[in-house]
């Protein structure tokens, strides 16, 4: 009986063990989870600024009322986003400045979210 017992013991801890490697957390996949969801954070971000400045421009060229709200909001955030690109180009119509320079900034930031979300990936490791 005595064997029984000892055995009975042993097997209970090797199965705590096996449960023990079994609960192992994959560190690899859950920081290149992390990194991907900042990377597509990163992406994201840039693809919103990018909106807001085109639909700026369709506002704009479109001759929108500015006293709408909506029109009005777009306004300042684009303002905001487009940098040092407001005043980039200066030619005689309005509509034309408005769509050159803030499509340059869409662009900047189509472009510049890419860059960072793939050096986020490269630097630290993310696949895929």
């Amino acid at each position: 009986m005595a064997e029984h017992a000892e055995r009975s013991d042993k097997d209970l801890a090797g199965e705590e063990s096996r449960t023990r490697r079994g609960s192992d957390v994959d560190w690899r996949r859950i920081k290149d989870s992390g990194v991907g969801l900042v990377a597509g954070v990163v992406r994201w971000v840039g693809l919103v600024f990018a909106v807001i400045l085109v639909l700026h421009v369709i506002f704009t060229v479109g001759s929108a009322n500015p006293g709408n709200g909506i029109v009005s909001w777009v306004r300042g955030w684009a303002d905001s986003l487009s940098l040092g690109f407001k005043d980039l180009f200066e030619p005689n119509d309005e509509k034309l400045r408005v769509l050159v320079n803030y499509g340059i900034a869409a662009l900047f930031w189509l472009i510049v979210s890419s860059i960072v979300a793939k050096l986020i990936r490269r630097i630290f490791g993310a696949t895929g």
